[in-house]
C-alpha cells in the first residue's frame, strides 16, 4: 500500500484580538525541536509554522502523529501567549507580517511583494509516495480534475479582515494570486511536466521548482504527488480523510479522468472556494455539472475498491457523513462565531489543537 505523509500549517494568534502574531525566537526553537515524530519547521512568516508526519502507510499511526504535533505546537504557542490556530487564513489582521529569514523565503517575498502583506494563509498538503516519474505525471493528471471536490470538502477560511468573506475557502481565493496557481495543465509525460516548470523559472515567474504554488504538483525532494488544494483543517481526522481520499485516486486507473478541462477545473475551483459544499463543479467521473454530493457519491463509488485495499471506506464514509451532518470548517467557524463570537472561535481554535481528537 502506498505510503502517505501529511503537512500541516498553523498560524499564531493573539490570544485577546486573534489577529496574527510572532512569539519569540525561543519559544518558537522549543517548538521545532520537540521531540515527537514527526517535525515542527518555521514557515513563510514568523506567524507561521509548519508540521509534517513521518511517511506512513497507516491512518491511525497519522492521526496519532498529528495529534501529538498539534499539541507539542499549542503549548508552546500559548508559553508565548498565543493561539495555534489550523485555520485557512485568520480572523483578522493587523497587516504588518515579518517574512522568516531564510534565503529561500527571501527570495520568494522579493518575488511577491506587496501580496506578502496579505499572504497569511495557512494549507494542507498531502503527499503520496509514486516511485515511477511516468506514473507520478499519470496521478497527477488524473487528480486534477477532483481538485473541486477536494476543496469543496476542505473549506475552512471563512473570514477576512475581521468580517465573513462569504467564501468558505477565502485562502484560495488569495492563493489565486500568485503565479503558477490553482490548477496545472495536463501533461503527456515527466518530460512535458518539467519543460513547463523550465519555462516558468525562465519568465521569472517563480525562481525554483519548488515555488510552484500549484494545487497539485510533483514534489521536488521526495517521490510523491503533492497535493496542495485543502486549507488547513480544524481536526486531524479531516486531514487524514483528505490524505485517504488523494490516495485512493492515485491508485484509481481512471485514464478518462485526465481530459478535464483546465478552464473547467479552475471555474469549479471558484465555485468550490465560493460556495463549499453547496457549489456546483465539473465531476470528471460523469464529465457533467452536477452537485458536490453527487460528485462525492460518484467518486467514492468510483475508489471504492482502492478504499476496501487500505481499508480506509468505513473511515471515509463516516467522516464525509460527519461534513454533511456538521458541515465544513468554515461552516463549524461561521457557526461558533455567530454564537460566542471571538471568544468562541478562540476556543475552537484551541480544542483543534489539543492531543486529541477534534
Amino acid at each position: 500500500m502506498a505510503r502517505f505523509g501529511i503537512e500541516e500549517e498553523f498560524i499564531l494568534l493573539d490570544g485577546g484580538a486573534l489577529v496574527p502574531t510572532s512569539i519569540d525566537a525561543e519559544a518558537r526553537r522549543r517548538m521545532e525541536t520537540s521531540p515527537t515524530a514527526g517535525r515542527v519547521t518555521p514557515e513563510y512568516l514568523t506567524c507561521q509554522v509548519e508540521c509534517a508526519t513521518d511517511p506512513s502507510s497507516d491512518r491511525a499511526d497519522a492521526i496519532a502523529q498529528l495529534r501529538s504535533l498539534r499539541g507539542a505546537i499549542a503549548r508552546h504557542a500559548a508559553d508565548g501567549g498565543a493561539v495555534a490556530a489550523s485555520t485557512g487564513t485568520p480572523f483578522a489582521t493587523t497587516g504588518t507580517v515579518e517574512v522568516s529569514a531564510s534565503p529561500h523565503y527571501d527570495e520568494v517575498a522579493a518575488l511577491l511583494n506587496h501580496i506578502t502583506r496579505g499572504h497569511e494563509v495557512n494549507g494542507l498538503h498531502v503527499h503520496v509516495e509514486v516511485p515511477d516519474d511516468e506514473e507520478r505525471v499519470r496521478v497527477l493528471n488524473r487528480i486534477r480534475g477532483w481538485l473541486p471536490l477536494l476543496l469543496a470538502l476542505s473549506g475552512n477560511s471563512p473570514f477576512a479582515d475581521g468580517l465573513d468573506s462569504g467564501f468558505d475557502s477565502w485562502r484560495s481565493i488569495l492563493i489565486r494570486r500568485l503565479p503558477s496557481s490553482w490548477c496545472p495543465p495536463a501533461f503527456r509525460d515527466i518530460d512535458d511536466y518539467r519543460a513547463h516548470i523550465d519555462q516558468l523559472v525562465a519568465l521569472g515567474a517563480i525562481g525554483e521548482p519548488a515555488s510552484l504554488s500549484w494545487a497539485v504538483r510533483l514534489s521536488e525532494r521526495f517521490p510523491t504527488v503533492e497535493v496542495r488544494v485543502f486549507d488547513a483543517q480544524l481536526a486531524p481526522e479531516d486531514s487524514v480523510l483528505a490524505a485517504a481520499l488523494v490516495r485512493a485516486i492515485a491508485l484509481t486507473d481512471a485514464p478518462s479522468w485526465s481530459s478535464v478541462d483546465l478552464d473547467a477545473v479552475d471555474a469549479s475551483l471558484w465555485t468550490a472556494a465560493r460556495h463549499g459544499m453547496g457549489a456546483r463543479i465539473l465531476c470528471p467521473a460523469s464529465d457533467e455539472v452536477v452537485d458536490t454530493a453527487t460528485a462525492a457519491n460518484l467518486l467514492l463509488e468510483a475508489v471504492g475498491p482502492a478504499l476496501d485495499e487500505s481499508d480506509d471506506r468505513a473511515f471515509v464514509e463516516e467522516r464525509m457523513a460527519r461534513i454533511r451532518s456538521d458541515g465544513t470548517g468554515a461552516e463549524r467557524q461561521r457557526r461558533v462565531f455567530a454564537r460566542a463570537g471571538i471568544d468562541g472561535l478562540r476556543e475552537l481554535y484551541r480544542q483543534s489543537t489539543a492531543a486529541t481528537s477534534a
